[in-house]
Parts: C-alpha cells; sequence; structure tokens
C-alpha cells in the first residue's frame, strides 16, 4: 500500500544545502520509494530554487487556506519535479528571495524575520496536511530541525483532524528561540506561551514545537537519542523528551552511496574499491600535491572534512597540532566556521609548509578528494546527532578517528584488540573528549597504520559497510505504518 508523505525542511539537495541537513532531506525521499512511501518535499523558494522550478516547468498553485495571510497576502506553491524528487517550494519573495546562506544575512548574523520566514513554512506545511494540495494529501507530515518545527504546533492547534506527524532532530541546541512577543503575529494562541506550549525559559521555541506536538521523535542515531534524554545532552528539554518515552527513537542516517561510490567519483585521480585498494595511493599523491603537502606516500596523512566549530571539537584539534607534527604526520583540512579557528589553522599550515595543509570554505570536490586521499579523517566532535563525514570516510577506504558520541559511536567499531581479532574493526574511538584523548587516539591510529594487514582490513571493512539509506528507509517507512495503525 503506497502511502503518502509530506517532508518539510529549510534545506535539501541538489537544491539547497549547508549541512547534513540538507544531504538527508534530499537522499530519504529516493530511499522510501522503494519501500513504498510516496514523498513530496516541502522546501522555501530561495533563489536556487526557483530556478529549478522554473527549468523544470513548473506548475503555479495557491497558498494553503491562511498562509496568504500570514505571508501578507503574496506568494504561491510551486510544485515541480527535478532529480528525481517530487517538490513543493514556498515561494513568497518578500521572505525567501534573498541571496546568500538560507538563514544569514550579509553581516553573518541570523536574518531579523527568521521567525515569520519559518512560521510560514511550518504553516504551509500545516495547510498542505489539513487540505491537500494539487489533489494530494499526506498521510504524515514528517518535520527537519527547529526551521519546520512549527508545522506540529499550527496542526494541532487547528483542532482539525490531521495527519500523523514525525519531528526529526538533527542537531537539539538549536531551539529556534523567539521572544513571547511574536506570539501574536505568529498566529500562535495564547496557550502556545505556556509550559505545556512552545514555552521555554522565557521565550517561544520553534524545535519545541515539534518535541511537544509531534506523534513521533526522531533524531539521527539511536546513541544520541539516549544523550538528549539526559541533563547533559539535553540542551534544556531533556525533560520533556524524557516524558515523551518511547515516542522518541533514533534512525541512523545513511549516504547517496551512488554520490559517494569511489568506483565512479568523477572527482579522483584513479577510481577503486575494496578489491583494487592500491590504487587509493594515487589520491593521496594528488591531494598532497593539492594542498602544497610534501607528495610521500608512506607518511601517514590526516585529514578533516568539518565546519571549524566548538562542537566538532576543533579547537581540540588545533591545541594538539604540535603532537601531530612532532609524529611526523601530515594534516588536509576542508572547512569553514568560526574565525578564530580558521585563523588558527591557516597560521598552522604558514608555519608548517609541507606538513599542513589547510582550505578554508567548502568544495564538493575537493570533500570527495579528502576522502580518497587521507589515511585517517579526524572527528573530534563533543556531541555528534549523526555524521556524516565518517560515513563517507568508511567508504572512501579512509579510516575514521572519532570521539566517542552520538552516531559517531553507533557507526565506528573502535579497533580494540578483540575487534581486530575478530576483524571487525572499522576505526578508532576516544573518550573522553579532551585534548589528551585526542593525542593518544592519534598515536594509536600512528601504531595502526604501521600494521599494514590490520590497516587494510579496517580499510576493507569499511568500504564493505552498508551506509546505505536502505535500513533507514525501511525503518521509517515502518515508523510512518506503525503511527498510522496506532490512530
Amino acid at each position: 500500500m503506497s502511502l503518502a508523505v509530506l517532508s518539510v525542511a529549510s534545506e535539501a539537495y541538489p537544491l539547497i544545502k549547508t549541512g547534513g541537513l540538507g544531504d538527508v532531506a534530499g537522499a530519504l525521499p529516493l530511499a522510501l520509494a522503494a519501500e513504498g512511501v510516496q514523498m513530496r518535499t516541502l522546501i522555501p523558494a530561495y533563489p536556487a530554487v526557483r530556478r529549478a522550478a522554473q527549468a523544470a516547468g513548473m506548475t503555479v498553485l495557491d497558498l494553503p487556506v491562511g498562509v496568504a495571510d500570514q505571508a501578507g497576502g503574496r506568494g504561491n506553491l510551486l510544485a515541480f519535479n527535478a532529480h528525481g524528487l517530487d517538490w513543493l517550494a514556498l515561494d513568497i519573495p518578500h521572505l525567501f528571495d534573498r541571496p546568500g546562506s538560507p538563514y544569514l544575512g550579509p553581516d553573518g548574523r541570523d536574518w531579523p524575520d527568521n521567525p515569520q520566514r519559518f512560521a510560514a513554512l511550518g504553516r504551509a506545511a500545516a495547510g498542505i496536511g489539513l487540505q491537500g494540495v494539487d489533489g494530494w494529501k499526506p498521510q504524515i507530515v514528517h518535520a527537519h530541525d527547529w526551521q519546520a518545527g512549527l508545522a506540529a504546533a499550527y496542526l494541532t492547534y487547528s483542532g482539525e483532524p490531521r495527519p500523523g506527524t514525525v519531528f526529526t532532530v538533527h542537531n537539539l541546541a538549536f531551539a529556534g528561540k523567539i521572544p513571547l512577543a511574536q506570539r501574536v503575529p505568529l498566529h500562535l494562541p495564547p496557550e502556545a506561551a505556556t509550559m505545556d506550549g512552545l514555552e521555554f525559559y522565557g521565550a517561544l521555541s520553534l524545535l519545541k514545537s515539534g518535541l511537544q506536538f509531534s506523534d513521533r521523535i526522531t533524531t539521527v542515531s539511536p546513541t544520541y537519542a539516549t544523550e538528549i534524554c539526559t541533563p547533559e545532552g539535553g540542551m534544556g528539554f531533556d525533560g520533556l523528551l524524557r516524558a515523551r518515552g518511547d515516542a522518541v527513537s533514533g534512525v541512523l542516517n545513511g549516504i547517496d552511496i551512488q554520490a559517494w561510490n569511489p568506483a565512479t567519483d568523477p572527482a579522483l585521480s584513479a577510481a577503486f574499491d575494496a578489491k583494487t585498494l592500491n590504487k587509493r595511493a594515487a589520491n593521496k599523491a594528488a591531494l598532497q600535491a593539492r594542498l602544497g603537502l610534501a607528495v610521500e606516500p608512506n607518511t601517514l596523512l590526516f585529514g578533516v572534512v568539518s565546519r571549524l566549530t566548538w562542537q566538532k571539537g576543533l579547537d581540540l584539534l588545533l591545541e594538539v597540532l604540535p603532537e601531530l607534527i612532532g609524529m611526523g604526520a601530515q594534516l588536509a583540512m576542508l572547512g569553514a566556521g568560526d574565525r578564530p579557528l580558521e585563523d588558527g589553522f591557516k597560521s598552522e599550515a604558514a608555519a608548517n609548509p609541507g606538513q599542513i595543509g589547510v582550505v578554508v570554505g567548502y568544495d564538493e570536490a575537493l570533500a570527495h578528494m579528502v576522502q580518497a586521499g587521507v589515511d585517517a579523517l579526524l572527528v573530534p566532535s563533543r556531541f555528534e546527532p549523526c555524521g556524516l563525514t565518517q560515513l563517507c570516510a568508511l567508504r572512501y577506504g579512509a579510516i575514521p578517528v572519532v570521539a566517542r558520541v552520538g552516531g559517531l559511536a553507533d557507526t565506528v567499531i573502535d579497533a580494540n584488540p578483540a575487534a581486530i581479532a575478530a576483524g571487525a574493526a572499522t576505526g578508532v574511538q576516544f573518550s573522553p573528549i579532551t585534548s589528551m584523548a585526542l593525542t593518544q587516539a592519534m598515536g594509536r591510529t600512528a601504531k595502526l597504520y604501521a600494521q599494514k594487514t590490520v590497516w587494510a582490513k579496517m580499510q576493507t571493512n569499511g568500504l564493505n559497510a552498508d551506509v546505505s539509506w536502505r535500513g533507514p528507509a525501511q525503518q521509517y517507512a515502518a515508523l510512518y505504518r506503525s503511527i498510522l495503525q496506532a490512530a
């Protein structure tokens, strides 16, 4: 039996992407099609999205009832198919027709009207859920992160029979907090400003809307689902999440194994797979040359593909770079984020030519080159809901060196003696999340690198691991159907 689901997100690859949320929102619909789920994806019509809609021969539809008032009476829905996906774009030009980041203005700060922008997204999702659109009505509305969080509140406060709801937390650290006074212009009832509504420490939280009112809450890994129910990991929401009980679960992310396929990747100097690992050396040489590193095939090359932030633990890596240099290793880094970290790593690269190479920014092709060229990928995150970079590393024969948190703990099998003896190890885990533990993990990685047979086995294990969306899609399809059965 086919199941109709509306996915609601502020970004979705390949039309618009700033991070893992975009990857997930873009990949999940394709994987769910094999499970009998017909998914349409609702996103804002940013300039790039509108261009894609026009190129695809879009159909212009009226906004759902109620959304036009919230949008100042100006806007439409654009329905189109692109990249094998069915899209609905919320075309409200005065809210979304802006260049650059979906969330940040030219000054690097949040757009001041972000509450209105993403309330309109939630209101549109609720309208589609209640009224349908173009002869199609979803049985489930699946919203992602705080930007889509208000969909659940609008559906609940409508008082009408509503579709089932799922809310996926990609990162609990972003609560989507807005002043209580925003309640009235966002068309939320008085009860929204209470503890049983959206009130959160004297403000309103768009994220709390999803946590409070959705039938089921998922996170992007089982371990993260456990962590966010604790005071240490709950970001102030742990009490609510514990109260939701069995409604909270974790479904591990996957990656697009067609886009991330070392056997066919056009960004690589040499294609390879688990049976032709020897060809991988050409990619290491190409990466070393690209980043100005000494082209030395036997030198341990660490890599980073990440946002440069405190959450990602990159300040710890900056702190221990003398130890990395002292062990004779190299570092290839691609990322952007906090200015002090960017400047710190660029300074270290200038001081250590041939040993540290840094590219600040993001380059999709270079990200593929890093995964295919480094020997080990460093992911020292303080918390990590899932993480996709370590999944890409496994797929490309790079050994993940990860903090034992969230999805990193769920996806990497530590190379302890038992796992090595069983032939199951895929990477290196470390805990606690300190500079000393990171240094020890790098040292342990160097010792494993010297054991060529063990290292090759770990690479092969990673290349053979199932990091696709097949299993997660099955879990989501089962979750949707369980909601409908319980209704």
